[in-house]
Protein backbone atom coordinates (compact mmCIF):
# COMPACT_ATOMS: atom_id res chain seq x y z
CA UNK A 1 0.00 0.00 0.00
CA UNK A 2 1.00 3.65 -0.30
CA UNK A 3 1.88 5.71 2.75
CA UNK A 4 3.08 9.25 3.38
CA UNK A 5 6.29 8.89 5.37
CA UNK A 6 9.18 11.03 6.59
CA UNK A 7 12.32 10.82 8.72
CA UNK A 8 11.75 12.70 11.99
CA UNK A 9 14.54 15.19 12.61
CA UNK A 10 15.49 15.43 8.92
CA UNK A 11 14.17 18.05 6.52
CA UNK A 12 13.11 17.24 2.98
CA UNK A 13 12.36 13.58 3.61
CA UNK A 14 8.58 13.51 3.07
CA UNK A 15 7.59 11.06 0.34
CA UNK A 16 4.84 8.70 -0.74
CA UNK A 17 6.28 5.19 -0.52
CA UNK A 18 5.12 1.60 -0.79
CA UNK A 19 5.00 -0.04 2.64
CA UNK A 20 3.64 -3.40 3.86
CA UNK A 21 -0.10 -3.63 4.45
CA UNK A 22 -0.95 -3.42 8.16
CA UNK A 23 -2.26 -6.45 10.02
CA UNK A 24 -4.69 -5.77 12.86
CA UNK A 25 -3.69 -7.13 16.24
CA UNK A 26 -6.02 -8.36 18.93
CA UNK A 27 -8.74 -5.79 19.61
CA UNK A 28 -7.80 -3.66 16.60
CA UNK A 29 -9.80 -2.39 13.64
CA UNK A 30 -8.51 -2.57 10.08
CA UNK A 31 -9.44 0.70 8.41
CA UNK A 32 -9.41 2.02 4.86
CA UNK A 33 -7.92 5.51 4.99
CA UNK A 34 -10.19 8.10 3.38
CA UNK A 35 -8.79 11.50 4.28
CA UNK A 36 -5.95 13.11 6.21
CA UNK A 37 -5.98 16.69 7.47
CA UNK A 38 -2.85 18.83 7.42
CA UNK A 39 -2.09 21.30 10.20
CA UNK A 40 0.75 23.39 11.61
CA UNK A 41 2.01 20.47 13.69
CA UNK A 42 2.67 18.47 10.51
CA UNK A 43 4.63 21.34 8.99
CA UNK A 44 6.67 21.68 12.19
CA UNK A 45 7.45 17.96 12.01
CA UNK A 46 8.65 18.32 8.43
CA UNK A 47 10.76 21.33 9.46
CA UNK A 48 12.51 18.95 11.91
CA UNK A 49 11.40 21.00 14.92
CA UNK A 50 10.51 17.76 16.73
CA UNK A 51 9.22 14.23 16.06
CA UNK A 52 10.17 10.76 17.23
CA UNK A 53 9.92 7.62 15.01
CA UNK A 54 8.66 4.27 16.26
CA UNK A 55 11.35 2.40 18.20
CA UNK A 56 13.84 0.75 15.84
CA UNK A 57 12.52 2.60 12.78
CA UNK A 58 14.00 5.46 10.75
CA UNK A 59 10.87 6.59 8.94
CA UNK A 60 7.41 7.26 10.30
CA UNK A 61 3.98 7.55 8.68
CA UNK A 62 2.83 11.12 9.22
CA UNK A 63 -0.67 12.34 10.01
CA UNK A 64 -2.90 12.67 13.08
CA UNK A 65 -6.11 14.15 11.61
CA UNK A 66 -7.77 10.98 10.34
CA UNK A 67 -10.91 9.67 8.72
CA UNK A 68 -11.42 6.10 7.56
CA UNK A 69 -13.91 3.34 6.91
CA UNK A 70 -13.79 0.12 8.91
CA UNK A 71 -12.88 -2.96 6.85
CA UNK A 72 -12.58 -5.46 9.69
CA UNK A 73 -13.69 -5.23 13.32
CA UNK A 74 -13.06 -7.63 16.21
CA UNK A 75 -15.98 -9.59 17.60
CA UNK A 76 -17.65 -7.86 20.50
CA UNK A 77 -16.47 -4.38 19.55
CA UNK A 78 -18.86 -1.49 18.99
CA UNK A 79 -17.81 -1.31 15.33
CA UNK A 80 -18.84 -3.00 12.09
CA UNK A 81 -17.42 -2.99 8.55
CA UNK A 82 -18.54 0.17 6.80
CA UNK A 83 -18.50 2.39 9.89
CA UNK A 84 -16.77 5.76 9.55
CA UNK A 85 -14.15 6.26 12.26
CA UNK A 86 -11.39 8.57 13.39
CA UNK A 87 -8.45 7.55 15.53
CA UNK A 88 -7.58 9.18 18.83
CA UNK A 89 -4.07 10.64 18.56
CA UNK A 90 -2.52 10.19 22.00
CA UNK A 91 -1.91 7.01 23.99
CA UNK A 92 -1.30 7.05 27.75
CA UNK A 93 2.04 6.57 29.42
CA UNK A 94 2.38 2.79 29.96
CA UNK A 95 3.76 3.29 33.48
CA UNK A 96 1.27 5.19 33.92
CA UNK A 97 1.28 8.59 35.60
CA UNK A 98 -1.68 9.51 37.80
CA UNK A 99 -3.50 11.34 35.00
CA UNK A 100 -2.96 8.62 32.39
CA UNK A 101 -4.08 5.99 34.88
CA UNK A 102 -7.41 7.79 35.16
CA UNK A 103 -8.01 8.17 31.44
CA UNK A 104 -6.82 11.79 31.36
CA UNK A 105 -3.87 11.02 29.07
CA UNK A 106 -4.14 14.40 27.38
CA UNK A 107 -2.84 15.75 30.71
CA UNK A 108 0.10 13.32 31.05
CA UNK A 109 2.46 14.47 33.79
CA UNK A 110 5.73 12.77 32.88
CA UNK A 111 5.84 12.90 29.06
CA UNK A 112 5.73 9.12 28.67
CA UNK A 113 2.75 9.26 26.29
CA UNK A 114 2.96 8.40 22.58
CA UNK A 115 1.10 10.02 19.66
CA UNK A 116 0.07 8.77 16.25
CA UNK A 117 2.14 10.43 13.54
CA UNK A 118 4.07 12.56 16.03
CA UNK A 119 5.74 10.58 18.78
CA UNK A 120 6.81 6.94 18.46
CA UNK A 121 3.68 5.70 16.65
CA UNK A 122 2.93 5.67 12.92
CA UNK A 123 0.24 8.09 11.90
CA UNK A 124 -2.83 7.78 9.70
CA UNK A 125 -1.37 8.94 6.37
CA UNK A 126 -1.75 5.62 4.54
CA UNK A 127 -4.25 3.78 2.37
CA UNK A 128 -4.93 1.40 5.25
CA UNK A 129 -4.27 1.69 8.97
CA UNK A 130 -5.11 -0.07 12.17
CA UNK A 131 -6.36 1.34 15.44
CA UNK A 132 -7.35 -0.17 18.76
CA UNK A 133 -11.14 -0.29 19.04
CA UNK A 134 -10.75 1.44 22.42
CA UNK A 135 -9.12 4.45 20.68
CA UNK A 136 -11.49 4.73 17.73
CA UNK A 137 -14.51 7.04 17.57
CA UNK A 138 -17.48 6.43 15.30
CA UNK A 139 -18.48 9.30 13.02
CA UNK A 140 -21.99 9.90 11.69
CA UNK A 141 -22.37 8.88 8.05
CA UNK A 142 -23.55 12.38 7.21
CA UNK A 143 -19.99 13.58 7.93
CA UNK A 144 -18.23 11.40 5.36
CA UNK A 145 -16.89 14.40 3.43
CA UNK A 146 -15.92 16.43 6.53
CA UNK A 147 -15.28 13.92 9.31
CA UNK A 148 -11.57 14.62 9.06
CA UNK A 149 -12.37 17.78 11.06
CA UNK A 150 -13.10 15.72 14.19
CA UNK A 151 -9.50 15.84 15.44
CA UNK A 152 -9.15 19.66 15.32
CA UNK A 153 -12.67 19.90 16.74
CA UNK A 154 -11.58 17.66 19.62
CA UNK A 155 -9.00 20.27 20.61
CA UNK A 156 -11.70 22.93 20.98
CA UNK A 157 -14.14 20.46 22.58
CA UNK A 158 -11.54 20.02 25.31
CA UNK A 159 -11.05 23.80 25.51
CA UNK A 160 -14.79 24.30 26.05
CA UNK A 161 -14.93 21.55 28.66
CA UNK A 162 -12.15 23.27 30.59
CA UNK A 163 -13.77 26.71 30.21
CA UNK A 164 -17.02 25.37 31.64
CA UNK A 165 -15.27 23.60 34.49
CA UNK A 166 -13.46 26.81 35.42
CA UNK A 167 -16.64 28.85 35.12
CA UNK A 168 -18.39 26.47 37.49
CA UNK A 169 -16.21 27.74 40.36
CA UNK A 170 -18.89 30.44 40.78
CA UNK A 171 -22.01 31.74 39.05
CA UNK A 172 -21.31 31.36 35.31
CA UNK A 173 -23.59 32.72 32.63
CA UNK A 174 -21.35 34.09 29.87
CA UNK A 175 -22.87 36.10 27.03
CA UNK A 176 -19.97 37.02 24.75
CA UNK A 177 -17.05 35.14 23.22
CA UNK A 178 -14.08 36.53 21.31
CA UNK A 179 -11.97 34.16 19.22
CA UNK A 180 -8.66 35.48 17.92
CA UNK A 181 -7.63 33.78 14.71
CA UNK A 182 -9.90 32.42 11.97
CA UNK A 183 -7.99 29.29 11.08
CA UNK A 184 -9.62 25.87 11.51
CA UNK A 185 -9.20 25.83 15.30
CA UNK A 186 -10.54 29.37 15.68
CA UNK A 187 -13.52 28.80 13.42
CA UNK A 188 -14.40 25.53 15.15
CA UNK A 189 -14.04 27.19 18.56
CA UNK A 190 -16.45 29.88 17.37
CA UNK A 191 -18.85 27.23 16.06
CA UNK A 192 -18.97 25.51 19.44
CA UNK A 193 -19.52 28.92 21.05
CA UNK A 194 -22.52 29.56 18.82
CA UNK A 195 -23.85 26.09 19.66
CA UNK A 196 -23.78 27.25 23.29
CA UNK A 197 -25.88 30.29 22.43
CA UNK A 198 -23.12 32.88 22.86
CA UNK A 199 -22.68 36.14 20.99
CA UNK A 200 -19.54 35.33 18.99
CA UNK A 201 -16.88 37.69 17.67
CA UNK A 202 -13.90 36.53 15.59
CA UNK A 203 -10.79 38.63 14.99
CA UNK A 204 -8.37 37.86 12.15
CA UNK A 205 -5.92 39.82 10.02
CA UNK A 206 -7.64 38.77 6.78
CA UNK A 207 -9.96 41.26 5.14
CA UNK A 208 -13.42 40.49 3.78
CA UNK A 209 -13.52 37.09 2.09
CA UNK A 210 -14.05 33.44 2.92
CA UNK A 211 -13.19 33.73 6.61
CA UNK A 212 -15.52 36.66 7.21
CA UNK A 213 -18.24 34.89 5.22
CA UNK A 214 -17.86 31.73 7.34
CA UNK A 215 -18.15 33.72 10.56
CA UNK A 216 -21.19 35.62 9.36
CA UNK A 217 -22.83 32.40 8.10
CA UNK A 218 -22.65 30.90 11.59
CA UNK A 219 -24.24 34.03 13.07
CA UNK A 220 -21.05 35.63 14.39
CA UNK A 221 -19.44 39.02 13.87
CA UNK A 222 -16.13 39.23 12.01
CA UNK A 223 -13.46 41.82 12.82
CA UNK A 224 -10.51 42.42 10.53
CA UNK A 225 -7.48 43.59 12.51
CA UNK A 226 -4.49 42.65 14.62
CA UNK A 227 -5.23 44.24 18.00
CA UNK A 228 -7.90 44.11 20.70
CA UNK A 229 -8.37 47.88 20.98
CA UNK A 230 -11.99 47.79 19.80
CA UNK A 231 -12.82 45.38 22.63
CA UNK A 232 -11.37 47.59 25.38
CA UNK A 233 -14.79 48.83 26.48
CA UNK A 234 -17.25 46.05 25.62
CA UNK A 235 -15.09 43.30 27.04
CA UNK A 236 -15.97 39.68 26.22
CA UNK A 237 -16.62 37.16 28.96
CA UNK A 238 -14.46 34.52 27.27
CA UNK A 239 -11.49 34.82 24.92
CA UNK A 240 -10.14 31.81 23.03
CA UNK A 241 -6.75 32.84 21.64
CA UNK A 242 -5.79 30.75 18.60
CA UNK A 243 -3.02 32.77 16.92
CA UNK A 244 -0.09 32.49 19.31
CA UNK A 245 0.76 36.09 18.38
CA UNK A 246 2.55 37.60 21.38
CA UNK A 247 0.76 40.97 21.47
CA UNK A 248 -2.67 39.30 21.25
CA UNK A 249 -1.77 36.80 23.97
CA UNK A 250 -0.68 39.63 26.27
CA UNK A 251 -3.65 41.89 25.50
CA UNK A 252 -6.10 39.02 26.02
CA UNK A 253 -5.07 38.85 29.66
CA UNK A 254 -6.52 42.31 30.36
CA UNK A 255 -9.41 42.45 27.89
CA UNK A 256 -12.02 40.17 29.45
CA UNK A 257 -14.92 41.25 31.59
CA UNK A 258 -14.62 40.65 35.33
CA UNK A 259 -14.20 36.97 36.25
CA UNK A 260 -13.25 36.40 32.63
CA UNK A 261 -11.60 33.34 31.17
CA UNK A 262 -8.81 33.32 28.58
CA UNK A 263 -8.05 30.02 26.90
CA UNK A 264 -4.73 29.90 25.02
CA UNK A 265 -4.84 27.45 22.09
CA UNK A 266 -2.20 28.97 19.82
CA UNK A 267 1.54 28.32 20.13
CA UNK A 268 3.86 31.33 20.19
CA UNK A 269 7.25 31.15 18.48
CA UNK A 270 10.21 31.59 20.80
CA UNK A 271 12.91 34.22 20.57
CA UNK A 272 10.65 37.26 20.47
CA UNK A 273 10.48 39.85 23.25
CA UNK A 274 7.51 42.08 24.10
CA UNK A 275 7.45 45.00 26.50
CA UNK A 276 4.66 44.57 29.01
CA UNK A 277 3.49 46.21 32.21
CA UNK A 278 3.42 43.14 34.43
CA UNK A 279 1.89 45.13 37.26
CA UNK A 280 -1.17 46.09 35.21
CA UNK A 281 -1.64 42.49 34.10
CA UNK A 282 -1.26 41.22 37.65
CA UNK A 283 -3.73 43.74 39.12
CA UNK A 284 -6.31 43.05 36.42
CA UNK A 285 -6.19 39.27 36.85
CA UNK A 286 -6.16 39.36 40.66
CA UNK A 287 -8.75 42.08 41.24
CA UNK A 288 -11.17 40.62 38.69
CA UNK A 289 -10.70 36.94 39.59
CA UNK A 290 -9.70 36.19 36.01
CA UNK A 291 -8.28 32.89 34.77
CA UNK A 292 -5.77 32.32 31.96
CA UNK A 293 -5.00 28.75 30.97
CA UNK A 294 -3.51 26.77 28.11
CA UNK A 295 -4.81 23.65 26.41
CA UNK A 296 -3.67 21.18 23.79
CA UNK A 297 -4.62 17.72 22.51
CA UNK A 298 -7.69 15.75 23.59
CA UNK A 299 -8.63 12.40 25.00
CA UNK A 300 -11.33 9.92 24.03
CA UNK A 301 -14.33 11.86 25.36
CA UNK A 302 -13.20 15.04 23.58
CA UNK A 303 -13.15 13.19 20.25
CA UNK A 304 -16.65 11.92 20.96
CA UNK A 305 -17.82 15.41 21.91
CA UNK A 306 -16.27 16.77 18.72
CA UNK A 307 -18.02 14.17 16.54
CA UNK A 308 -21.33 15.06 18.19
CA UNK A 309 -20.77 18.80 17.72
CA UNK A 310 -19.97 18.39 14.01
CA UNK A 311 -23.03 16.21 13.53
CA UNK A 312 -25.15 19.13 14.82
CA UNK A 313 -23.47 21.68 12.52
CA UNK A 314 -24.63 22.75 9.08
CA UNK A 315 -22.92 20.33 6.62
CA UNK A 316 -22.50 22.98 3.92
CA UNK A 317 -20.71 25.27 6.40
CA UNK A 318 -18.29 22.50 7.38
CA UNK A 319 -17.65 21.77 3.68
CA UNK A 320 -16.51 25.35 3.18
CA UNK A 321 -13.82 24.97 5.86
CA UNK A 322 -12.00 22.49 3.62
CA UNK A 323 -10.61 24.80 0.97
CA UNK A 324 -8.24 22.38 -0.77
CA UNK A 325 -8.28 18.64 -1.40
CA UNK A 326 -5.10 17.04 -2.73
CA UNK A 327 -4.79 13.44 -3.96
CA UNK A 328 -2.28 11.18 -2.23
CA UNK A 329 -0.28 11.05 -5.47
CA UNK A 330 0.39 14.80 -5.07
CA UNK A 331 0.40 14.87 -1.27
CA UNK A 332 3.58 16.94 -0.98
CA UNK A 333 1.76 19.88 -2.58
CA UNK A 334 -0.67 19.90 0.32
CA UNK A 335 2.05 20.77 2.82
CA UNK A 336 2.87 24.00 0.97
CA UNK A 337 0.62 26.77 2.33
CA UNK A 338 -1.56 28.44 -0.28
CA UNK A 339 -3.12 31.88 -0.14
CA UNK A 340 -6.62 31.93 1.34
CA UNK A 341 -6.32 28.35 2.62
CA UNK A 342 -8.36 27.45 5.66
CA UNK A 343 -8.00 23.66 5.72
CA UNK A 344 -6.11 21.36 3.35
CA UNK A 345 -7.00 17.67 3.23
CA UNK A 346 -5.27 14.78 1.47
CA UNK A 347 -7.54 12.31 -0.29
CA UNK A 348 -6.02 8.93 0.59
CA UNK A 349 -8.08 7.12 -2.04
CA UNK A 350 -6.73 9.08 -5.05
Amino acid sequence: MRALTFVPGSKGTLDVLEVPDPRPGQGELLVEGLALGICGTDRELLAADYGWPPPGEERMVIGHESLGRVLEAPDGSAFSPGDLVVGVVRRPDPVPCGACGRGEFDMCRNGGYTERGIKELDGFGSERWTVEAAYAVKVDRSLESVGVLVEPASVVAKAWEQIERIGARSWFEPRTLLVTGAGPIGLLAALLGRQRGLEVHVLDRAGPGLKSSLVEAMGGTYHSGSSLREFADAKPDIIIECTGAGPLVIDSMTTTAAVGIVCLCGLSPGGRSHRVDAGVINRDIVLENDVIFGTVNGNLRHFRDAAAALAKAEPAWLERLITRRVPLTRALEGFEPAEHDVKTVIDLTA
